[in-house]
Formats: structure tokens, C-alpha cells, sequence
């Protein structure tokens, strides 16, 4: 009998929830239908006119970003391309991979689909062992590893799959989650709901790799069929 009266009584909390919820959404579209309303022929132009304004300005931040080589996945031919990459685009994501290494193709498939999605960032991938320099300048070790860029600076890192539930199923929403997290991208979700529930346990600690070095020209790989 208390089970029920329990029951009830959150039943009812959580109905007023919701009307409180309701009841303030319905007074914010009538005020804003109101001050439409009130408006006269010369504010509503005013108002036409700053958001064509926008779009164009949108339009044209987007060609911008097309004409640098945003909106695909490409590979850099080589460390002197990359610096040029790096310094046109205000975020970058580089993939250091390794073509023998199987978890590169997984990250490749991946980065294509968001490559196309975000094309406020620029999306590049660098062969590890053809980048002697940048990989002991960035202290790439383990393969693959994703470099995150902002304003020609490396900001943070994607070591391998820890991030991304340490499974090599993870989704492209995961990736696109911990790139959001890393500000790289607009993304557009809510960072505190994590796409893998073993995420949950570490919170949003991130591998980092500040304090690692490379020996000599092998890098550590995290697959399994290397």
C-alpha cells in the first residue's frame, strides 16, 4: 500500500514538472509571437535584412573552408604540407597512422564520415613512418593516434581506442563525441551524456601523451593483428 502511495505521489510531481515545463515554453512563444506583432513594416525588414546578412556570411565562411581543403578526408604528402595545412585552418585533426596497422582503417572510416559532416575542421591523415620529425615533436608512440589542433597548436590527443570504449566497434557518434569534448568541433550534443556507459567510470579523463617519448622510429600499436 506505501509502494503505491509512493508511486502516486512521483506520478504527480513529475506531471507538474511537465506543466510547469509546458507553461513556460507556451509564455516564451507568445512573447516572441507578441513582439512580432508589435512590430512595424520598417523593423521587420531590419530584421529580414540581419539575417540574410547572416546567411551570406555563413555561406561564404563555408567556401572558405572548402577552398582550404575542408569537407573531405585527405592524406598529407608529407611534414612540410602539414605545417601549411595546420596554419590555414583554425582546427585541425590529424591521424597518424601506420599502414599495416588494421585500427587506421577503422579510424579512416570513421574520420571520412565526420570529415563531411564538420566542415568547420579539417580533417588530415599523416603516415607515421614517413614523419620522423613531427612524430618526436608531437611524441606520437602508439598508432593510431589522433592529433587535435586549434590555432596551430596541439591541444589534445586520441590515443588509440582508450577514449572510445576500448572496443574496436565503437560508433561514429563516439568519435565525434570526444572530438566535441576536445572543442575541434561544433558539436552539437550534450558532452556530459557519454556515448559508451564504460565511459562513465573515468568521467572525461583523456589519455595524454605530454610525457611520453618516442624510441627511435617504432611506434607501439594498438592492434591486436599487428
Amino acid at each position: 500500500m506505501a509502494a503505491d502511495t509512493s508511486v502516486e505521489i512521483l506520478q504527480k510531481v513529475l506531471e507538474n514538472e511537465i506543466l510547469q515545463t509546458t507553461k513556460v515554453v507556451e509564455e516564451h512563444l507568445d512573447a516572441e509571437i507578441q513582439k512580432l506583432d508589435q512590430m512595424d513594416e520598417d523593423e521587420l525588414e531590419c530584421l529580414k535584412q540581419r539575417r540574410l546578412e547572416a546567411l551570406k556570411k555563413a555561406q561564404q565562411q563555408k567556401q572558405e573552408w572548402l577552398s582550404k581543403g575542408h569537407g573531405e578526408y585527405r592524406e598529407v604528402p608529407s611534414e612540410r604540407d602539414f605545417f601549411q595545412e595546420v596554419k590555414e585552418s583554425k582546427n585541425v585533426v590529424c591521424h597518424f597512422y601506420r599502414d599495416t596497422t588494421f585500427r587506421c582503417q577503422i579510424m579512416d572510416k570513421h574520420l571520412t564520415v565526420l570529415a563531411k559532416k564538420h566542415i568547420e575542421t579539417k580533417f588530415l591523415k599523416l603516415n607515421a613512418e614517413k614523419s620522423p620529425f613531427l612524430c618526436e615533436r608531437l611524441r606520437i608512440k602508439v598508432i593510431p593516434t589522433l592529433a587535435l589542433l586549434k590555432d596551430g597548436k596541439t591541444k589534445d590527443y586520441v590515443v588509440g581506442f582508450t577514449d572510445l570504449g576500448n572496443t574496436d566497434d565503437f560508433t561514429t557518434e563516439t568519435l565525434e563525441w570526444r572530438l566535441g569534448c576536445a572543442d575541434v568541433i561544433n558539436y552539437s550534443g550534450s558532452l556530459m551524456d557519454t556515448p559508451f556507459q564504460s565511459q562513465k567510470k573515468f568521467g572525461t579523463s583523456f589519455t595524454k601523451l605530454d610525457k611520453k617519448t618516442i624510441r627511435g622510429k617504432k611506434y607501439d600499436s594498438d592492434s591486436d593483428d599487428d
